[in-house]
């Protein structure tokens, strides 16, 4: 069962409607009780890191999303503000993240690397160059790429790197440490390419 976490921040419909689509057993999960028939889960996001922290602290299910991510070693998938709470730190805030990657946290991009107008957030389709070969990018369309929408970056030791992609600099816009990935993107608004990442994550195995 794919268990998508809402704690009241990001796109939980349309990737809920995704996996309807997939014939995939998907749940929106809004109580800990919940999260405790997941073999995947989904935290997904979108706004300020403060904000989604605070709501997630505050939604009582931060202790089952600990256990059976760390514990159990659920796969689990970041999606934008939800790849960049897995960090421990972000320059947007001042709440502490789910740190889940050793020595990372999120940074803000460097607009004076960035020659385009207007210049932050880094808002549309841009490519990822994978670093590993992991089957979450099977049959992905390298040219057509995935959509982005973000001003800060996540920053993690290089080990982890799954792609990367450019934007003044480049950065990590995939990760991966064992059972946990996250990414930078937004694959429920990536077209073809998003619905094959949302797959290729239900067929994960435990990590």
């Amino acid at each position: 069962m794919i268990v998508i976490v809402d704690y009241g921040v990001g796109n939980i419909k349309a990737i809920f409607n995704i996996y309807r689509h997939l014939n995939i057993d998907v749940l929106i999960a809004k109580k800990p009780e919940q999260l405790e028939k997941a073999n995947k889960i989904i935290l997904a996001g979108v706004g300020a890191f403060d904000d989604s922290m605070s709501r997630l602290n505050d939604s009582g299910m931060r202790e089952i999303l600990d256990q059976k991510v760390l514990i159990n070693h659920v796969p689990v998938l970041g999606i934008c503000v939800g790849m960049q709470m897995m960090a421990c730190s972000s320059e947007e805030g001042k709440e502490k993240g789910l740190c889940w990657f050793d020595n990372s946290k999120v940074m803000k991009i460097n607009e004076h690397k960035l020659i385009s107008k207007p210049k932050l957030p880094h808002m549309g389709w841009n490519n990822v160059k994978p670093i590993q070969q992991h089957s979450i990018f099977n049959q992905i369309d390298k040219s057509m790429g995935f959509y982005f929408l973000h001003s800060y970056r996540f920053f993690c030791d290089q080990q982890y790197y799954l792609g990367t992609t450019h934007y003044g600099t480049e950065f990590p816009s995939a990760v991966r440490k064992n059972n946990i990935f996250g990414l930078q993107f937004h694959p429920e608004k990536s077209h073809s390419n998003g619905i094959k990442i949302f797959k290729n994550f239900s067929n994960l195995q435990r990590c």
